[in-house]
């Protein structure tokens, strides 16, 4: 009996398996993006004697300024590390403990180091503008994980706390750090989350579930006044995470807002995807997703355009949709709302770090391999963005000062991550990201070319001041891409999260805002600022003014799904799909 030879791998699988192990040794990094962003700025350093001379001149400068320092410290008086100091201050060392000699001279030390450092990667001719981005981003990330605040021998505030406390915050820090490490191991959510359940204490606005595929549940939320206005309101989360950040606590609940001004709103809830959704490409986020969803809408409330709105990736996946429908002549859209979400990517940030074709095919091969992203994974590229922020200062809180943040609604939702399949996220990657074929109109969708100027409804654009995952000056290129003469852009305070999930009511944000017709001239973001008027307090109500001008008065609620036509209720608020890990 002639035994069957068992096919061999192909070469593209083996390369892919051989990244996906070597990205498990490099924490999901490219060696290869960063020793090539060191070579070119090596050999053009090497070119480049002024840039040297100035260099060494500098550094003996900064060593002289150190030993001084040292010798002023050695004297025994109070001297803070930030005195006089020739560049930007670090304020982690603004306490009066950091006055204290020896741990003075470490601060002034760390703190010339650094400013040699970002010194020595910055100008030099003759370097991509990429690579030295990379440069400084690698170089960011030495300097945070090496400051003298991180580690408990060279941090007085630490080391006062445990003279203080006799080494209780360290043992707690250790009970902590063994806390975590189990969770970890066993995949459960961190430590505080439990305080926020989801459907008791987060996403608690009353609604149903009308609709459900293998792709998405849309919740129909239950109006609380007598009468609403005319056409509802769809809202497309992102799915790189749970649609609730809207429908977070009551005080700043999206959804609840809208609806306690009147609105009839849907809400669609991503499926957590696992290693059997790995074929999931764009094209069913955009059918399956956005597009049922609106067919189910525009049946529940029938004859009533619909006002769509956008968050993150799902503002992506709006603009994309609507391309779409006008593309086909589909004009059930009143109007559309992105907020914080990119449509072209030829500058997307910090994020670009982590785009370019070395770490796209390692990352590619890792999700490949399983599948899918895990969320931990997406969730540490984010945090290396801040990493003094979302790595070290928790680091040092919990393990050496054993203080556990105060868990708040966000924080959680943070921690409450999800999958992302591999067809679906390599095309959003490589096609948006890397390609730019969404701005430059190459994007396919369903086999045929979409153009972002056929988008001609009313647009409500919000970006926010301290983004780094969509910058608020990539989201204002929209205005250059569609072709609607009716665009209002809207600039608030805080970040990517923060700044959207303001709450109604915010004392301590600010905005501002401008409409522009299409006759108008374009304004560089520059100049839009300058032009722009400033307010105080949440951006909410500006944009539920803006809808409700853009509606065409008041009806009487709908009912809640359309069982004759397919739409019943399957389930109660908040559904199945927000609740799978």
């Amino acid at each position: 009996m002639t035994k069957t030879r068992k096919p061999t791998p192909s070469t593209q699988d083996f390369d892919r398996e051989f990244r996906a192990q070597v990205a498990q040794m490099t924490a999901g990094l490219a060696p290869t993006a960063f020793t090539t962003a060191w070579a070119d700025w090596a050999m053009h350093l090497a070119l480049s004697p002024a840039k040297q001379r100035e260099l060494y001149q500098h550094a003996m400068e900064r060593a002289q300024d150190t030993w001084a320092f040292a010798w002023r410290a050695l004297a025994g008086a109070p001297v803070s590390p930030t005195e006089s100091f020739a560049g930007n201050p670090d304020r982690r060392f603004d306490a009066q403990d950091w006055t204290q000699f020896p741990f003075n001279v470490y601060a002034r030390a760390y703190q010339n180091n650094m400013a040699l450092m970002n010194e020595a990667v910055s100008d030099v001719g003759g370097v991509t503008d990429y690579h030295a981005q990379l440069m400084e981003f690698a170089v960011r990330m030495l300097l945070d994980a090496s400051s003298p605040s991180n580690y408990l021998a060279s941090n007085p505030e630490v080391l006062a706390l445990t003279q203080s406390e006799q080494g209780q915050n360290l043992v707690r820090g250790f009970e902590n750090l063994v806390e975590d490490l189990q969770n970890t191991l066993k995949g459960s959510a961190p430590a505080g989350t439990e305080e926020f359940e989801v459907g008791k204490t987060v996403a608690v606005t009353a609604g149903k579930v009308v609709f459900r595929n293998e792709l998405i549940e849309l919740i129909q939320y239950q109006p609380t006044t007598p009468s609403v206005h005319a056409e509802p309101v769809l809202i497309v989360p992102a799915w790189i995470m749970k649609y609730y950040i809207l429908d977070l606590s009551p005080r700043n609940s999206m959804v609840k807002y809208l609806v306690e001004q009147g609105h009839t709103v849907f809400m669609i809830s991503w499926k957590n995807p696992d290693e059997k959704d790995r074929d999931i490409g764009m094209d069913d986020y955009v059918d399956k997703g956005f597009h049922a969803a609106l067919d189910a809408v525009t049946t529940i409330v029938p004859k009533r355009k619909v006002h769509a709105v956008g968050y993150c990736i799902g503002g992506t996946l709006l603009a994309i949709g609507a391309a779409a429908l006008a593309r086909d002549k589909d004009e059930r859209l009143a109007s559309i709302t992105m907020l914080a979400a990119q449509t072209d990517f030829s500058e997307p940030g910090e994020l670009a770090f982590f785009i370019n074709p070395s770490q796209l095919a390692m990352l590619e091969a890792t999700m490949h391999r399983k599948g899918v992203l895990e969320s931990r994974q997406m969730g540490g590229a984010f945090a290396l963005l801040r990493a003094q922020d979302l790595v070290w200062r928790p680091i040092v809180n919990q393990y050496l000062k054993g203080q556990r943040d105060r868990m708040i609604d966000l924080m959680a939702w943070n921690a409450d991550g999800t999958r992302m399949p591999w067809r679906m996220h390599t095309e959003y990657l490589y096609r948006l990201y890397l390609d730019n074929e969404l701005a430059t109109n190459r994007l396919p969708v369903a086999g045929k070319l979409i153009r972002l100027s056929d988008i001609s409804v009313p647009m409500f654009v919000v970006g926010t001041e301290a983004d780094h995952v969509a910058p608020w000056k990539s989201v204002y290129k929209v205005d250059n891409l569609v072709r609607s003469d009716d665009l209002t852009f809207l600039l608030t305070s805080g970040g990517h999260n923060a700044g959207i999930v303001a709450g109604p009511v915010h004392p301590k944000r600010h905005y501002r805002i401008r409409r522009r017709r299409l006759a108008d001239p374009h304004l560089a973001p520059e100049d839009w600022m300058e032009a722009a008027a400033q307010h105080e307090g949440s951006w909410w109500p500006a944009w539920q003014r803006w809808l409700v001008a853009h509606s065409s008065g008041k009806s009487k609620p709908a009912a809640v799904g359309a069982p004759q036509r397919g739409y019943r209720v399957i389930d109660d608020a908040p559904g199945q799909y927000v609740r799978q890990r």
